[in-house]
């Protein structure tokens, strides 16, 4: 475990992911060069054989698998923030986690999502990578972008912290119009968590 600095405005992070951990990977790059004040202290992830796994032991962060399966919501919850307790994290950060979880009363407003289109458009059960992409092309929207948002106990509800919007082209193909917004979230996501860690953002 990463020892906390002596640094009232710095943040423990708890990551959340179910996959590849690009947004680890982001974070990771953000806090090395110091745009956000903070330490990830653990990384909880759905599943053992995925690439944000193996992102978080080459960077020496601790890992803990906790599965879904043949959990409840609650037990799944309860698994999840214990962990996110036991490393005394101060912030959790939701980067690709796929499974809905209830926010215990300690971290009330202390979860925070990334999500890749401009909320509430295209958000709610489903609506996750690729499938966003491809539903706003098909809806042929002119605008699409990235939201960071508190998280609650709906899927892609809570209050929207901040958000980076990127044009939708004529010759956009799904991986494309994702591509254009990644770039945004890995804008977005640090700079939320710069407001939060000044206290700009309550």
């Amino acid at each position: 475990m990463t020892p906390p600095r002596h640094d009232a405005h710095q943040l423990r992070l708890a990551v959340l992911l179910s996959g590849s951990g690009r947004t680890l990977d982001n974070l990771l790059d953000a806090i090395r060069a110091g745009q956000i004040d903070a330490t990830i202290a653990v990384v909880v992830s759905s599943r053992a054989d995925v690439r944000g796994v193996r992102i978080a032991e080459a960077a020496a962060i601790p890992v803990s698998v906790v599965s879904p399966q043949g959990r409840s919501v609650a037990d799944l919850s309860d698994a999840v923030f214990g962990i996110c307790q036991s490393f005394q994290a101060s912030l959790v950060v939701m980067a690709g986690f796929l499974h809905l979880v209830r926010i215990p009363a300690p971290y009330a407003g202390r979860v925070i999502n990334i999500h890749p289109s401009l909320l509430p458009a295209f958000g709610g059960r489903g609506f996750h990578g690729m499938h966003v992409h491809r539903a706003v092309l098909e809806r042929g929207c002119t605008l699409s972008g990235c939201t960071v948002h508190l998280v609650d106990d709906e899927y892609d509800h809570g209050r929207i912290l901040l958000q980076k919007p990127v044009p939708v082209l004529r010759d956009d193909t799904p991986e494309s119009l994702a591509a254009r917004v990644f770039a945004a979230e890995c804008v977005a996501l640090p700079e939320a968590i710069a407001l939060l860690a000044r206290g700009a953002i309550s």
